[in-house]
This record gives C-alpha cells, sequence and structure tokens, in this order.
C-alpha cells in the first residue's frame, strides 16, 4: 500500500534543515501504524508527504504501486481526494457550516449533486452516533463530537488510507478511548491507518509502531496490543 525508499526532505528557510534522512519503510494494505518520535523528529513531514501536502527531495515513495513524485497541485488533490482522508488534533471543521454540511464537503469536491452528498452525511454521522447532531454548528458540540464529525468526514469519500495527526491530542482520556475504539472499528473494516500520536497509550492498540529520532527511524516495534 505505502512504500518508502530512501525518502529524504530538506527544509531551506535559512540554514538548511534536514528532518527526514534516508527513510525506508513499507505499510500493508488494513494495517493500523502508529509513529511516534519527540517534536522535531520528523514525523508530522513524514505523515504530509504520505498525504502527498507535502513533496520530497530525494527517494521514492510509491502509493499502490503508483510513484507519487513531482506531481503537479492538480494531480495532486486527484489522488488525495480519491485515496486519502485526513484526521487532525484540531478537528479542521468549517465553522459557519454544520456538521452534516462539513462531513459532506469531500464530496462536494468530487462533483456530488448537495442531495446526495447530504444522504451520505448523514449515514456517517448515524455510524458514528451523531444523526441528531447533523444540524448543529462545531461551537455546539464537545471536542469528542467534532473529532467524530471529522472521522465521519474521512471516511466519506471511501478513501484507501486514512492518516491522523495526533488525532486525539487534543481530548480528555474517557474521550481519547472512544475516538480510538472508533477508529480501530475502522481499521477492522480493512481500512489502512496511520497515526501519529504522543501517546503510548495510542500507540499501544496499532499493530505496528514507527519511532522517528531526528530524521531517522529508530525502531519498528511490534506493540503488545490492548
Amino acid at each position: 500500500m505505502i512504500k518508502i525508499k530512501d525518502l529524504n526532505k530538506t527544509y531551506y528557510n535559512g540554514a538548511p534543515l534536514h528532518v527526514l534522512k534516508g527513510i525506508n519503510l513499507d505499510i500493508n494494505k488494513g494495517e493500523l501504524v502508529s509513529i511516534m518520535g519527540a517534536s522535531g523528529s520528523g514525523k508530522s513531514t513524514l505523515l504530509n508527504i504520505i498525504g502527498i501536502l507535502d513533496n520530497y527531495d530525494t527517494g521514492d515513495y510509491y502509493l499502490n504501486d503508483v510513484l507519487i513524485k513531482n506531481l503537479s497541485e492538480t494531480k495532486a488533490a486527484e489522488y488525495r481526494n480519491r485515496m486519502i482522508g485526513f484526521i487532525f488534533q484540531s478537528f479542521n471543521l468549517i465553522s459557519f457550516k454544520n456538521a452534516m454540511e462539513n462531513v459532506a464537503l469531500p464530496l462536494y469536491y468530487q462533483g456530488v449533486s448537495r442531495k446526495k452528498r447530504n444522504i451520505a452525511a448523514l449515514e456517517y454521522l448515524d455510524k458514528l452516533g451523531l444523526k441528531e447532531w447533523a444540524n448543529h454548528m462545531p461551537s455546539e458540540m464537545s471536542g469528542g463530537q467534532k473529532q467524530r464529525v471529522a472521522i465521519a468526514r474521512a471516511l466519506i469519500a471511501k478513501p484507501q488510507i486514512i492518516l491522523a495527526d495526533e488525532p486525539t491530542g487534543a481530548l480528555d482520556s474517557k474521550t481519547t478511548q472512544e475516538v480510538m475504539d472508533i477508529l480501530k472499528s475502522v481499521n477492522e473494516e480493512g481500512m489502512t491507518m496511520v497515526i501519529v500520536t504522543h501517546e503510548n497509550e495510542i500507540a499501544n492498540q496499532t499493530q505496528k509502531l514507527i519511532r522517528l529520532k531526528d530524521g531517522v527511524i529508530e525502531s519498528i516495534e511490534k506493540p503488545q496490543l490492548l
């Protein structure tokens, strides 16, 4: 599903900053993977490259046997919309749209009619126990509810991979586990999932833990599943 070979990334904001140094990584279809590392270790940069939000300098990145390299913005957006769902720590919901409209947004970009995308959005909100919140604005919801809306939005376009950047970072421990249980159930249906996290409790519930340090993979572990 994801194949990365000798990948390097340097930022040039003043002095060059070599963020990723020869990364080699394989993630199989249906795997639940976590990435951990201190701030500055390169984990968000790696996730952004996998999500086709950032380019890399040298090496190769294959997604479903397609080489992702030097794509035009149009082509990159097409691959993202078709293949990848994103979940963020800050939810990234649009404040002036209700839950249903937020969830339906990826289908809007795919040219789906308003009626069809709203029906689909209601179905996904229902799956996540939020159907009665469909017409509520983000400001009227708790953090856990907002993250469930964000998960529904990530799933609605039926992507092949979900990338989650600190998806529980803004939640209390009880809500964290509720959200993780949702992500695990989605993974059990065959969805490939990569989660960047600072929390051992989250990483220990994944099938593969990748530890990054100073831009290199320090270790790849098989956590004891909780």
